[in-house]
């Protein structure tokens, strides 16, 4: 199993497209096994959490005002 990393490879960005047009929670990252949430329940959540989710949609001074500490995300769209 591959070690997990923030940015995702192209086949984990086409699942995360390809929830997102479904509209589900989460897919599973196909390198490393792991489900990731999607930037439609992100989204649909009402506010940044903070956590550093790899697809958060909220923009950087917001991701940084609910604290989180490291690099960007990849939402979609």
């Amino acid at each position: 199993m591959a070690k997990p990393t923030l940015k995702p490879t192209p086949k984990a960005l086409e699942a995360h497209i390809q929830a997102c047009i479904r509209e589900e929670a989460m897919y599973e990252d196909p390198e490393s096994g792991l489900w990731v949430l999607t930037s439609v329940y992100l989204r649909n959540r009402g506010k940044c959490c903070g956590s550093g989710c790899r697809h958060c949609p909220w923009s950087e001074p917001e991701q940084k005002k609910a604290g989180r500490q490291d690099g960007p995300s990849f939402p979609y769209p």
